[in-house]
């Protein structure tokens, strides 16, 4: 099944960090009793072909997964230029509970490097609400040598969160990407960065924060 994600211009107002995602800070809302429900609207991307990207919730309402199955990028040896670069954008339709509204506070990303010395890796999002002029982006390079799993995490300050407006359906929008660079590395040594596992999907996870309407 394909996915796509649906989330707000400012709730992109992502800073980048490689630590854990934080739960919510006293003071903001629990999250709604009822299921969120998240449809795929499109998924379009070379790192996601059809059927290779689904989206699932979590049982509390505060976090939602994409797991892609076939997201992966090249260079060197045979790699093909358009290998060296790989991305998804999804586009989620997000149905909240009444009376409620909700921002990305956090996305964890994770993957799988294999960079020879002198190759870069870039993981890269960018975030915005249908119909909203701002876009957020956030970058997390990588250099040769690794050979091992990678995690990135982009955040969201509390008081920066951008809430998607009460009454009012917004598409969210993830696009995603992929780079690999060769480097100085020699010819025929090929590196590659994936969103993917051979024993099983990586799974990126957006962690939400709620708040109530106000009352009309």
């Amino acid at each position: 099944m394909a996915g796509g994600l649906l989330l707000s211009a400012a709730a992109a107002a992502l800073l980048t960090a490689a630590l854990p995602a934080q739960g919510p800070a006293t003071g903001f809302e629990d999250p709604p009793p009822d299921k969120i429900v998240i449809k795929v609207a499109t998924v379009n991307g070379s790192g996601c072909p059809q059927g290779t990207a689904a989206v699932a919730v979590s049982a509390d309402n505060t976090a939602f997964t994409v797991t892609y199955s076939d997201y992966l990028a090249q260079a060197g040896g045979n790699s093909a230029p358009t290998d060296s670069r790989k991305n998804c954008q999804l586009s989620l339709l997000v149905h909240v509970p009444q009376g409620f509204t909700y921002a990305i506070a956090s996305a964890d990303y994770r993957g799988f490097a294999s960079l020879q010395p002198g190759a870069k890796g870039t993981q890269r999002a960018s975030y915005y609400f249908q119909g909203s002029p701002n876009t957020e982006y956030r970058s997390h390079p990588f250099t040769g040598p690794i050979d091992d799993n990678w995690q990135a995490t982009d955040e969201t300050d509390w008081a920066q969160l951008v809430y998607a407006p009460c009454g009012v359906q917004r598409n969210f929008n993830i696009n995603t990407e992929l780079r690999v660079s060769a480097g100085t590395t020699a010819p025929d040594d090929v590196s590659f960065m994936t969103m993917d596992s051979t024993d099983g999907d990586i799974s990126t996870v957006y962690h939400l924060a709620w708040k109530e309407c106000p009352e009309e």
